[in-house]
């Protein structure tokens, strides 16, 4: 089945306690799509970068199956681009720089090719684009993913309630789930968003792993141990590119199969955090991965013995 990512294509520049670099690539849609390629040959991607943006990431793209038809490149103008430097504990982190340029006022085109697609992905970027890209397909795709972030909550909450709205599942992590909710619970949070409209909810907790939430069932992922994070900067856009390519490539949206999504979404996670930006994605084998994926099972497994009393 088709898929299509829409999400930012970006530099970063990231400082965390095992280094730092200049600018590298980065951007929701280069992590998506690059782990959705893991997947599917049958990937579409819009977004837009500035002239400066290197020709050879966009080949590296093309060269994994990713239609770049949808991808806008401005002449004259700068790519986005984004800096921050990480806590300690890996898990907060300081935004030092942030430039939108051609980002800010990005109009997402969808070109005519794109029109059938059975998938949608929509990274995380302002509300008004997601719904924009909805809203600019003339056959609404089977299933809808969407990521946000809180800080679309508290500048933008009616723009991001109306695009909730009109997706199958939001992909957030616990903060952003009890902002979003104004519960604590996780499980009162899941019933609150999903009276906004969509059916399934992941909650990504970070090295903690993950939740799907669909109606009264539960399903939890683990997160692996990792000996050393190197840079978590992509890992939750590669969980959510890795999880919506598996059911791309699947077609198979049950519950069950949401199950298997995630395991696969987060054995890539886990390889993106080992090296800074996209580097560690761009070496990973499918023998690599299939391995990565059996350490999951091998953690969750376990044989439960009866006691007779």
């Amino acid at each position: 089945m088709s898929l299509l990512t829409v999400g930012s294509v970006a530099f970063d520049a990231i400082e965390t306690p095992f280094g730092k670099t200049d600018k590298i690539i980065g951007g929701a849609g280069s992590y998506i799509a690059l782990a959705s390629s893991f997947f599917t040959d049958n990937q579409k991607l819009v977004s837009v970068v500035g002239e400066d943006f290197p020709q050879e990431f966009l080949d590296l793209l093309k060269s994994r199956n990713i239609d770049l038809e949808g991808l806008q490149i401005k002449k004259g103008e700068k790519t986005f681009f984004w800096s921050g430097k990480y806590h300690n504990d890996m898990n907060t982190r300081d935004t030092l720089i942030t430039e939108l340029n051609v980002l800010e006022h990005f109009d997402p085109i969808i070109p005519e090719s794109y029109q059938d697609v059975d998938y949608l992905m929509l990274g995380n970027l302002s509300p008004q684009v997601q719904s924009t890209v909805i809203e600019r397909l003339k056959k609404r795709p089977k299933f809808i993913a969407m990521d946000t972030m809180n800080f679309w909550m508290d500048i933008a909450l009616a723009d991001l309630k109306k695009t909730i709205s009109m997706v199958d599942i939001l992909i957030i992590n616990d903060e952003e789930a009890r902002q979003l909710s104004k519960e604590y619970s996780l499980v009162k949070a899941y019933k609150v968003i999903r009276e906004m409209g969509p059916e399934f909810l992941i909650i990504k907790k970070g090295e903690h792993g993950a939740l799907l939430f669909h109606e009264d069932k539960v399903f939890f992922a683990p997160a692996l141990p990792l000996e050393d994070v190197f840079d978590p900067t992509g890992a939750g856009d590669t969980f959510a590119g890795g999880f919506i390519g598996y059911l791309a490539s699947t077609d198979d949206i049950s519950f069950e199969n949401m199950k298997r999504a995630i395991i696969n979404g987060s054995a890539l996670a886990s390889f993106c955090c080992e090296k800074f930006g996209t580097e560690r994605l761009l070496e990973v084998t499918q023998g690599d991965l299939d391995q990565r994926i059996s350490e999951f099972v091998t953690l969750t497994n376990f044989d439960l013995v009866q006691t007779i009393k």
